[in-house]
């Protein structure tokens, strides 16, 4: 009986095991339910060889420090290089190609001439902050007060610089992702209003920037909070170094400033964004938009800053232009310009399109490294973060990690789409050696890594063919 009972018991249990065991090989066996389609990928993939062989956004860059140069806004430069881009655009082929007006006030430069008078004279490079005043004809000279940061400086009692020079020797840090700009920036955007509200006649500043060139790092002031009336420069960090050891020896110090760079608040100068489009063949009024910009400063030839992010962008649409047909959503690169005078193209970009912001489906910028990217962050629905990791997992053997954060707004100009409700995807690339350059006489075509350049547009373009051919709602 008992061995009847465990007969029965073992056959029971035999059929259910080789019922688990048919479960469990038919789980096995099935195919996990995936956003990109294998043809997808493989075309993807496809895509990343292509950039990796073609190298065009190096040669287009060449192209753009070469035949324009530096493209400050409203100058000659700057129109020459809308010019380029539309002409650069209609030649790689796009679908189509367009400007929108952008309108700003006009800055000059003029010449800038800085040393220190005693009590011991040297001469000392230096540059005028965007946005600057100028001297008087014989320049200022004053005693130099010296703080360690912005914060310092922000703190110093109103009235106690009255008819002294405000120096802020905050040095920048090195950092694989640029977080050392942010701390030291802030005396840029705003340490001469701050000074000229503590009564100082005249700010310098040590150059945002992470080189020990003796070559001064310019860049503009904030308006937001005021136009400053004092005048405002930068020193180069070799510069600063010597100003600050004089300081340290405890003697007064004076420094004189002549500079004749003047504002022209009234001036009305017109620029553009240029447009790009890669017409989708089944939605095609839904965009994947790729961001960067057109201007430059004035010293350089922009080619770091960001003549990267224009070619790599360009570059990217163009490989899916030659594909044997259009991707089902357009893609839109816009160059965007006046960026570097307060992002003033994406703010009038987005007054004139805001109507059709929720067909902005998603968005990657490049405005910032020379290095290869080695990070991607994105900023999306809960449900589309499935889609973000399927191209994370094409990105992986690449050495692109994915970021755990999901709270990207998009880099530079895009980042005011991104908080306007765009979804984004910042790619982080190694910017070590971005601010040796930034914003320098050092932002040329030789700083320009064209391995660097083929590794970052197959990134761009494996992301911008995804993200076009799916069906993917990145808001949800």
């Amino acid at each position: 009986m008992l061995l009847n009972k465990l007969s029965g018991t073992f056959a029971v249990l035999a059929v259910t095991g080789s019922l688990f065991s048919q479960t469990v090989l038919a789980e096995e066996s099935a195919e996990t339910p995936t956003i990109f389609s294998a043809e997808m990928k493989a075309t993807a993939l496809e895509l990343k060889d292509t950039a990796m062989e073609a190298g065009l956004a190096y040669e287009l860059d060449e192209s753009l420090s070469t035949e324009v140069g530096p493209r400050r806004v409203g100058t000659p430069g700057d129109r020459l290089g809308i010019k380029w881009a539309v002409a650069k655009m209609k030649a790689l082929g796009f679908d189509k190609v367009w400007t929108e007006e952008v309108t700003h006030v006009y800055w000059e430069r003029g010449e800038i001439e800085a040393e220190v008078t005693g009590p011991y004279p040297q001469r000392m490079t230096a540059i005028a902050l965007g946005g600057s005043v100028g001297t008087p004809k014989k320049g200022i000279e004053a005693e130099v007060v010296e703080f360690e940061n912005f914060a310092a400086l922000e703190a110093a009692p109103e009235g106690s610089l009255k008819g002294k020079i405000a120096y802020v020797s905050y040095r920048m840090e090195r950092k694989i992702d640029g977080s050392g700009y942010g701390p030291a920036v802030i005396a840029r955007g705003y340490g001469a209003l701050t000074a000229e509200q503590k009564g100082a006649v005249g700010y310098i500043m040590r150059s945002v920037g992470t080189d020990n060139n003796r070559l001064a790092h310019t860049g503009g002031q904030r308006e937001d909070k005021g136009v400053a009336g004092i005048p405002a420069a930068a020193l180069s960090n070799p510069d600063a170094d010597i100003l600050s050891n004089m300081i340290r020896r405890g003697q007064p110090v004076t420094f004189k400033l002549k500079q004749s760079s003047k504002r022209h608040d009234k001036k009305v100068v017109k620029t553009a964004n240029v447009i790009g489009e890669v017409t989708g063949r089944e939605t095609p009024e839904d965009y994947v938009i790729l961001g960067s910009h057109l201007d430059s400063w004035d010293v350089g030839t922009g080619a770091v800053d960001d003549g990267i992010g224009v070619t790599i962008t360009m570059a990217a649409a163009k490989h899916i232009l030659d594909l044997p047909q259009r991707p089902k959503r357009s893609i839109r690169v816009v160059l965007f310009g006046a960026e570097e005078v307060g992002l003033v193209g994406v703010k009038q970009y987005l007054e004139k399109n805001r109507a059709e912001l929720d067909h902005h489906v998603i968005g990657a910028e490049w405005d910032f490294g020379v290095g290869r990217i080695y990070d991607m962050k994105p900023g999306v629905g809960p449900q589309a973060l499935n889609a973000i990791r399927e191209m994370a997992e094409l990105f992986a053997p690449m050495g692109v990690s994915l970021n755990a954060a999901n709270d990207a707004k998009g880099d530079s100009d895009l980042s005011l789409l991104g908080e306007a409700g765009m979804p984004a995807v910042e790619f982080a690339p190694d910017g070590s050696l971005y601010f040796d350059y930034h914003h320098t006489d050092n932002d040329t075509f030789d700083k320009v890594d064209p391995e660097a350049m083929k590794f970052n547009t197959a990134i761009y373009t494996m992301f911008t063919w995804l993200a076009a051919e799916s069906g993917v709602d990145f808001r949800k």
